[in-house]
C-alpha cells in the first residue's frame, strides 16, 4: 500500500469536487472558529475579571455582618445585622498584627445635587486608608483627614462621573459644595477614573466621605456595613484573616468551648478571585460545548457527503479492486478524503477565529484572549471527525463486492 499514491489520488478526488468539498469544508470551518471565538471570549472575560480584583490588590480582605439566625431559625439578611461597631474598629486598629490597613465602611446610595443639576451616586463612609486600600488616587486636591473624621467633618473626594453630570466640563469642582439627601458636602478632592468594570457597573460614579459623618449625618445610624482591610502581604492574607477572626470573637464575646457560630464573615480578594475563576470556567465550557455541537453536525455532513461520493464512484472502486487493491487500500483511500477535508477546514476555521477573536470581537467591546490549547484542541477535534465520520463510509466502499460494483450503473 503506497500511502504517498493514496494521498495523491485523494487530493484529486476532493479537488475534482470544489464546490461540494467547500459546501462539506464550510460546516468545520464555522464550528472551528465559533469554538476558538467562545474560548477567547471566556477566556478574556476570565482574565478581565481577574485584572480588575487584582487592581483592588490581591490582599485585600472584607469583614461584613454573618448570616446570623432569628427567631425560628430564620437567618437574617447580613445588610440588615448590627454586629459590627467602633469598638470592633478600635480593638483591631490596637491589636493587628498581619493587617496594614483598617477602614471602616458605611454606605448609601441616592441622588446628589449641585445647583440645578443632579445625579443619582452611592456614598461611601471611609478613612483615608481606604483608598490605600482600594488602590485610590486623589488626582486633583486632596483626601479628607484623619482630623475630618474625628469632627464628622461635611467634605468628600467625588469620582469623574460626579463632576461631568454635577459640573460640567470647563468648572473646577475644588471647594464646591454639593448636596447629598440634603446634607451639604465640600469636595476637597477628584478621584482618578477608573472606569467601568466587567460588571458594567461606573467606578467613578461614587463620592467618598469621613465614615462619621455618613454615620451621623446621612445614615442615621451606630453599626458599620463592613470594615475593609489589607493584609501586610498577599501570602500573609490567610495569617490576616485568622487574626481578625480571634479579635472579633473576642469583642463579641463569642467562646470557642460554647461552639457559638461567627456573627460575621471574612473574605479575601483571593478566595473571591478563585470563586470568580471557577465560574467563568464553567461559563466557558458551556460555550464550548455549545460550539462543539456545530462541529458535531459538520462530522455529520462530512459523512452524508462521503456516503454520496462511495455510491457515485462505486464503478471506479470496483474497477480498482479488479486489478488488485485491497478493501483495506479503498477503505484508507476514503479515510484520507474525509480527513483532508476535515483538516482543511479546521485549517481555515482556526484562522478565521483567531481573526475574529482579536479584530472583531474587540470592536463590539467584548473581552477575547485565545489561548492556544484551544487551537490545539480544535484542530484535534477536526482529525477525529475526519476519522469517525469518515469511516462509515470507508467500510461501505471497502466492502463492495468488485463484479457488482463494476456492474453498477
Amino acid at each position: 500500500m503506497n500511502i504517498l499514491n493514496l494521498l495523491k489520488v485523494s487530493i484529486n478526488a476532493v479537488a475534482s469536487n470544489k464546490m461540494r468539498s467547500f459546501l462539506s469544508m464550510l460546516g468545520i470551518i464555522i464550528g472551528v472558529a465559533a469554538v476558538i471565538a467562545m474560548m477567547s471570549i471566556g477566556q478574556g472575560s476570565k482574565e478581565s475579571i481577574r485584572k480588575e480584583l487584582s487592581a483592588m490588590g490581591t490582599n485585600l480582605l472584607t469583614i461584613r455582618p454573618g448570616a446570623d439566625q432569628g427567631p425560628g431559625g430564620v437567618r437574617q439578611d447580613p445588610s440588615a445585622m448590627q454586629t459590627l461597631k467602633a469598638a470592633d474598629y478600635e480593638r483591631i486598629l490596637a491589636e493587628k498584627k498581619f493587617v496594614q490597613y483598617v477602614s471602616p465602611e458605611v454606605s448609601a446610595s441616592g441622588q446628589v445635587v449641585y445647583g440645578n443639576s443632579n445625579t443619582s451616586a452611592s456614598i461611601y463612609g471611609e478613612t483615608p486608608e481606604y483608598l490605600d486600600i482600594k488602590q485610590w488616587t486623589v488626582e486633583e486636591g486632596v483626601c479628607f483627614t484623619e482630623e475630618d473624621i474625628h469632627k464628622s467633618a461635611k467634605v468628600c473626594v467625588i469620582g469623574t462621573t460626579i463632576v461631568s453630570e454635577l459640573f460640567g466640563d470647563n468648572v473646577d469642582p475644588l471647594g464646591k459644595t454639593i448636596r447629598f439627601k440634603s446634607i451639604p458636602l465640600r469636595v476637597v478632592g477628584v478621584l482618578k477614573s477608573k472606569g467601568y468594570n466587567s460588571w458594567g457597573m461606573d467606578q467613578d460614579n461614587v463620592i467618598i466621605a469621613p465614615y462619621t459623618c455618613v454615620m451621623k449625618r446621612i445614615a442615621a445610624q451606630t453599626y458599620f456595613s463592613s470594615i475593609i482591610c489589607s493584609a501586610l502581604t498577599e501570602e500573609l492574607s490567610d495569617n490576616a484573616i485568622e487574626e481578625l477572626t480571634q479579635i472579633l470573637r473576642q469583642s463579641h464575646k463569642i467562646k470557642d468551648e460554647s461552639g457559638d457560630s461567627d456573627d460575621f464573615t471574612i473574605r479575601s480578594q483571593a478566595e473571591m478571585m478563585q470563586t470568580m475563576s471557577s465560574t467563568m470556567d464553567t461559563v466557558t465550557l458551556i460555550l464550548g460545548i455549545a460550539a462543539g455541537f456545530s462541529l458535531l453536525i459538520a462530522g455529520i455532513g462530512i459523512m452524508n457527503i462521503m456516503l454520496v461520493s462511495v455510491t457515485e464512484r462505486t464503478k471506479e472502486i470496483g474497477l480498482r479492486m479488479a486489478v488488485g487493491a485491497t478493501g483495506l487500500v479503498i477503505s484508507v483511500q476514503f479515510l484520507i478524503e474525509s480527513i483532508i477535508i476535515s483538516v482543511t477546514g479546521g485549517i481555515f476555521g482556526v484562522l478565521l477565529g483567531i481573526g475574529a477573536s482579536n479584530f472583531v470581537l474587540p470592536i463590539f467591546g467584548m473581552p477575547s484572549s485565545v489561548p492556544s490549547w484551544s487551537i490545539f484542541l480544535s484542530f484535534g477535534v477536526c482529525v477525529a471527525i475526519g476519522i469517525i465520520f469518515g469511516y462509515i463510509p470507508a467500510r461501505k466502499a471497502a466492502n463492495m463486492d468488485p463484479i457488482e460494483a463494476i456492474r453498477h450503473e
